[in-house]
């Protein structure tokens, strides 16, 4: 198959869908890897790393998509790119479509095969694609969270861990994940006084067996919510409900009870975000305020710890990609883990959180791929 390795043209976006390495698990298979010139840069690998794993490197983005029978990225394509595509193109990515209605009817009218790491399952459930970047953006969250609850930043001015004689920083993390309960960790180990809530109880007895007494969880009602954000100085918003939008667990009212200097970070913005007030920034400016209220919405977190993310990511999404590579998408998608990454197959939507989110129709398709 002839892949395309394609540089990433979201602002601030600068990992890259493959490492080297990567590459040249797809070349060792037999595969034609065309990269576009310096896609790799912002992870730190450069054009002549991928050449010497096999890969031919493409100056022209356009050649390059005429070319290959699969594109691989990051994030989901903008709207410059989506007349690169042609029809039966498998591109595998991030698409994140229930939160963007453009991109859903570019990918139909194209007629592309859309495989989105974010819904692909493994035969346990989990969410193997998700997972590493959702770890790293939960332990940014807590990070990010910390700095910009600084006074010169337009926080509180709260050391999370506190000192001697000072009470901690109160932290919340709406929803108990993975994303959820790595901010948990990284939070906990910087001394913090953390809540969790999550609507799972079954989660939050797991959270309880690994994190002991020194973690307060919380069923996730709407009166523990409002309780629970209204004394918080930190509320980490890392809801997932896979495909779907995600619900607005903070809402406008909420944020004018919080007290000036509040952070909020909302993960879960790529997928709608969490609390009302949230909208999408970038990492060169990263944070807006709304009643006093300090917000951290950047859609690509793990995009500033590029080189981090680029590697995390190759060592999950390449098993998957093989697999379509391999086989082609017709029998790949046979496998049950292929086939719940598929959102759009040759103009019918095929993922039914993303018609429900949009009011679109639904197409399930039949035993054959088509």
């Amino acid at each position: 198959m002839k892949i395309g390795l394609v540089r990433e043209i979201k602002a601030e976006e600068f990992r890259v869908g493959l490492t080297p390495d990567g590459v040249s698990e797809y070349v060792a298979h037999g595969h034609t890897l065309l990269v576009e010139t310096g896609a790799g840069l912002g992870s730190g690998f450069s054009d002549d790393e991928y050449v010497a794993a096999g890969a031919e490197i493409i100056a022209d983005r356009k050649a390059l998509f005429d070319a290959a029978e699969m594109i691989i990225k990051v994030k989901e394509p903008l709207a410059e790119e989506y007349d690169l595509f042609h029809e039966g193109q498998i591109l595998y990515t991030y698409l994140h479509l229930a939160a963007d209605r453009p991109q859903t009817e570019a990918l139909l009218a194209k007629k592309v095969i859309g495989v989105a790491y974010e819904t692909v399952r493994d035969a346990n459930g989990g969410l193997p694609l998700l997972a590493p970047l959702s770890q790293i953006a939960g332990r940014m969250a807590v990070q990010e969270g910390a700095k910009y609850l600084e006074r010169p930043f337009g926080g509180k001015g709260i050391l999370l861990g506190g000192v001697p004689g000072v009470r901690k920083g109160k932290v919340v993390i709406l929803g108990g994940g993975v994303a959820g309960s790595n901010a948990c960790r990284i939070a906990l180990g910087m001394g913090a006084d953390v809540t969790i809530l999550d609507i799972c109880t079954r989660r939050l007895a797991e959270i309880e067996e690994i994190f002991g007494n020194s973690v307060q969880t919380l069923y996730s009602s709407r009166a523990n919510v409002k309780n629970a954000i209204r004394d918080a100085d930190l509320i980490i918003g890392s809801v997932l409900i896979p495909g779907a939008t995600t619900p607005k667990l903070v809402r406008s009212e909420d944020v004018k009870t919080m007290k000036p200097g509040t952070v909020m970070v909302d993960i879960a913005i790529d997928q709608g975000g969490c609390f009302e007030t949230s909208h999408v920034t970038y990492h060169s400016d990263p944070v807006y305020t709304v009643d006093g209220v300090v917000h951290y919405c950047v859609g690509n977190m793990p995009g500033a710890v590029a080189l981090s993310s680029t590697m995390a990511l190759t060592n999950v999404t390449t098993k998957y990609g093989l697999m379509i590579a391999d086989e082609g998408i017709e029998a790949a998608l046979k496998r049950p883990s292929v086939r719940s990454g598929l959102n759009c197959y040759l103009g019918k939507l095929t993922n039914k959180a993303v018609a429900e989110a949009h009011q679109m129709k639904y197409e399930e398709l039949d035993g054959r791929a088509g």
